[in-house]
């Protein structure tokens, strides 16, 4: 079991969302202030469900002030003082007007999901996604699994060797003080995120179960954001050469994680694949041009076959 980190950002978070709104329970146009009244920075009437799923909130600023870029700068923090952060730091730039991925519109989409559906991520992801897919070592408690079964992700300055724990510095206040976030926190395995793949791939159907009718699906690999010049569907990025490698199309869709994570499908071409590796033991670097170059490498022999 890996933590997944930002792939949990896809699985749970914005597939929870996209469920919501093929259920007609979201709609993209919905300000964040009618789930989420308590938002109140300076754009508290402007921020949409669209901009969460397609990361165009310019959150640079306030992610860093959650995490600084220092292992322990919150650390004496609490989750409920981090929330307080979260939902009243000001934007730079008006919402929509362009990308910027940060955990910040994972982390507002999260307790979205949990306010319409009154229920926690962990518990959300298990009743509508683990349980129905046989998911069943994928988690947020990796605490319930041998140790030997995780492999260390860091040794870090404020916490020692990170392992089946949480590795990003947020996630882990936040569950220390007893909250699932939606940014980063999921452990899980290559075979359990191939089954959510394959599911996808099979028109949001697996053993005989609906999970997304095919028009959310068509949404979610659609480039939502082709006016800033960038390409991201709902929840997913699409279209990243960088990292798919050059065989990728228009609605190749994926996601990455900070630990060395990666998860790429296309359903056109009926291909999904999945990589989790550790990118940052014994020590984190910034340069993310090595694992991008060998994922990049192992995407082209999957998609090129």
């Amino acid at each position: 079991m890996y933590d997944i980190a930002s792939i949990t950002k896809s699985i749970p978070t914005a597939s929870l969302a996209l469920m919501l709104i093929d259920q007609g329970e979201l709609k993209l146009t919905d300000k964040l202030i009618d789930h989420v009244p308590e938002f109140n920075n300076s754009d508290r009437e402007n921020v949409l469900i669209k901009h969460l799923l397609t990361y165009t909130l310019d959150g640079y600023k306030l992610a860093t002030a959650l995490d600084g870029g220092k292992f322990d700068i919150n650390k004496d923090k609490t989750a409920t003082q981090l929330l307080n952060i979260l939902l009243t730091h000001d934007f730079e730039k008006r919402p929509g007007t362009v990308f910027n991925y940060t955990n910040i519109p994972a982390a507002l989409l999260g307790l979205v999901v949990e306010r319409i559906y009154g229920k926690t991520l962990d518990v959300l992801a298990d009743e509508h996604f683990f349980v129905p897919l046989g998911m069943t070592r994928s988690t947020f408690y990796p605490e319930k699994f041998p140790t030997e079964d995780i492999p260390p992700t860091e040794i870090d300055s404020w916490r020692g060797e990170v392992r089946g724990v949480v590795h990003d510095e947020s996630a882990y206040i936040a569950k220390r003080d007893g909250r699932i976030v939606g940014h980063a926190g999921l452990f899980s395995t290559a075979g359990d995120i191939l089954t959510f793949l394959e599911m996808l791939l099979n028109g949001g159907i697996f053993n005989g179960k609906t999970f997304f009718s095919e028009e959310i699906l068509q949404q979610m690999e659609t480039n939502q954001i082709p006016e800033l010049n960038n390409f991201t569907g709902l929840g997913w990025e699409l279209n990243q050469p960088r990292y798919m490698g050059k065989y990728c199309g228009e609605h190749t869709f994926g996601k990455t994680g900070f630990t060395g994570t990666l998860c790429v499908a296309d359903r056109q071409e009926e291909v999904a694949y999945v990589i989790l590796s550790n990118r940052v033991y014994p020590k984190r670097t910034k340069d993310s041009a090595a694992i991008n170059a060998f994922r990049a490498a192992v995407g082209e022999i999957v998609l090129a076959s």
